[in-house]
């Protein structure tokens, strides 16, 4: 799904290891040909392009539940339905002679009329999108999932101790030596450094940022789109986000890229766990929880 991906896993017997291993990934080769956009032939890819999808895969259904459940406790800032803005910028900016404001404000109120989870439908049957063009990205989510079905994977095999990253990172307990596991957290102005760590066991992370992908050079338009003006994260430099499952934080972190302060806590609190690393756009860094 676009992301590297590495598995770390514990184990007294060499060939026992080697065996999960393949059976990770065959399970993330199995979930990309659901959900992958960059496949012409997956059932997302199909979906988009015909907006609708008969039989879905019950991944695919399960995903979309979870897509359903973090738009409405964000109040619609997560929202898988904004493929539309992504293909407008997209073209835009491949665009020889584009305008380096970005987009016309007749194209992006074109764009945003295709853009709402409320107007997607689904059951074990079918998938509907209810307006002419829309489409859905799962990448701001999937990868988490896919993340969240190996270490099912790995426990149910007795794995007590492991490190999974399929785009984000979850740890099983701690490292063998008791310790807790190091997560590191890309500077957001080099992110090939690390800026900073958290310790975590039995727990996920995920990292959001505009620099993760920029459809300009300094950044003003970016991946991380907010749904109800169309407009591109510029509140923070990253947001990490700690949960207990990498599905939540994957979504989490792209939706508190777009909230403020208050807002976040206002969703800590009502899920009563996590924990939320911010580096703010003066570069300060704060950390945030549920109270």
């Amino acid at each position: 799904m676009g992301a590297l991906a590495s598995l770390r896993i514990n184990h007294t017997d060499r060939r026992v290891a080697e065996r999960l291993v393949q059976r990770a990934v065959s399970e993330v080769r199995r979930l990309e040909r659901i959900f992958s956009l960059y496949h012409d032939d997956s059932p997302l890819a199909v979906l988009n392009r015909t907006g609708v999808l008969l039989a879905p895969p019950n991944d695919l259904v399960v995903l979309l539940h979870d897509c359903q459940r973090y738009w409405e406790l964000t109040g619609g800032l997560f929202d898988a339905t904004v493929q539309s803005l992504w293909a407008l910028h997209r073209d835009h900016f491949t665009n020889v002679d584009h305008d380096p404001g970005g987009p016309s404000a007749d194209a992006l109120r074109a764009a945003l009329d295709r853009v709402g989870f409320s107007h997607v439908t689904f059951d074990i049957n079918r998938v509907v999108l209810g307006r002419r063009g829309m489409g859905l990205t799962l990448n701001g989510i999937a990868q988490g999932y896919a993340t969240d079905r190996v270490v099912r994977i790995l426990r149910s095999e007795g794995i007590e101790h492991s490190l999974v990253d399929m785009g984000e990172s979850r740890v099983l307990g701690g490292r063998s030596d008791g310790r807790p596991w190091r997560i590191g957290i890309a500077d957001p102005k080099a992110p090939e450094r690390i800026g900073e760590t958290v310790d975590v066991r039995d727990a996920a992370v995920a990292t959001s940022g505009a620099y993760g992908f920029r459809f300009d050079p300094e950044g003003r338009f970016n991946h991380l789109f907010d749904p109800r003006s169309g407009g591109c994260a510029a509140r923070y430099r990253s947001v990490t986000v700690v949960m207990p499952t990498a599905t939540a934080a994957d979504a989490l972190s792209t939706a508190f890229s777009l909230m403020p302060e208050a807002a976040i806590l206002k969703v800590l609190t009502s899920v009563g766990v996590g924990e939320v690393h911010v580096t703010a756009a003066t570069g300060k860094r704060f950390t945030l929880g549920p109270t």
